[in-house]
């Protein structure tokens, strides 16, 4: 079946690092686009990055813009996050996401979380 797997996740004071890492497995990694979300207590889930199934392209939300990295690796099936210089507003619920258009439906399919806490 299909499983999104995040780790990497912890406690980390401001200005540090972390790496989170996403492992799929149950469908065809390389035909999918790849996206990180984020959820704060009381909050929306929002939009973190994304990165094209080939690698080629990636985008961010302006709150992370020029600190996170998304990455891939298609021969591992496996999706990064790099987060450098954390914030206290990075700390959140990071969730990796697997979506891919296909007339007539869309695939969507969502990992169970890893928790981010930045505070010293």
């Amino acid at each position: 079946q299909v499983q999104l797997v995040e780790s990497g996740g912890g406690l980390v004071q401001p200005g540090g690092s972390l790496r989170l890492s996403c492992a799929a497995s149950g469908f065809t990694f390389s035909m999918y686009g790849m996206f990180w979300y984020r959820q704060a207590p009381g909050k929306e889930r929002e939009f973190v990055a994304t990165v094209t199934n080939t690698g080629t392209n990636t985008a961010y939300a302006d709150s992370v813009k020029g600190r996170f990295t998304i990455s891939r690796d298609n021969t591992k099936a496996t999706v990064y996050l790099q987060m450098n210089s954390l914030k206290p507003e990075d700390t959140a619920v990071y969730y990796c996401n697997a979506y891919r258009f296909s007339t007539p439906r869309a695939y969507n399919y969502w990992g169970q979380g890893t928790q981010v806490t930045v505070s010293s």
